[in-house]
């Protein structure tokens, strides 16, 4: 974890953002288990209780620059934005077990976007998200399908 924090930390020198004390706590809570997404409002809960001045937007506003700087992925699901460290590859997808959450990165062939806008005439496809979900091999044995 303290290596996923000082890359972290040195990404954000080099953007000419500062290292404060509420952005660290962030990243620390998000890197204690890079393999798995948490919900936001978890981090937001932690967060808004060490520092009870610290806003939604401000918080929410720190994720979005985050993901910007590609630190850290965020995603929907189910109603709710979760949010996990970035994975070592820009392009990338993921097959997440639905036993314990795990997120592990897989790879696939690239899409060809034209077949897809050809069935959206005048759109450009700018970025897809793809996500396969099943029963990792460690929950297999304790999970009945």
């Amino acid at each position: 974890m303290d290596k996923l924090i000082e890359q972290a930390k040195q990404k954000l020198k080099d953007n000419h953002l500062r290292w404060t004390k509420q952005r660290e706590m962030m990243l620390k809570l998000i890197a204690k288990d890079p393999e798995h997404y948490k919900a936001i409002t978890v981090i937001d809960n932690a967060l808004r209780e060490a520092y009870p001045g610290l806003s939604h937007d401000t918080i929410y506003r720190n994720l979005k620059e985050f993901e910007r700087l590609e630190l850290v992925e965020l995603r929907q699901h189910n109603d709710q934005m979760q949010v996990k460290y970035r994975c070592d590859t820009a392009h990338h997808h993921h097959f997440i077990c639905e036993a314990c959450g795990r997120v592990q990165e897989i790879q696939m062939p690239e899409l060809d976007m034209s077949y897809y806008e050809a069935q959206l005439p005048g759109a450009k496809i700018t970025g897809h998200t793809f996500e396969l979900r099943g029963i990792c091999a460690d929950c297999r044995n304790t999970y009945r399908d």
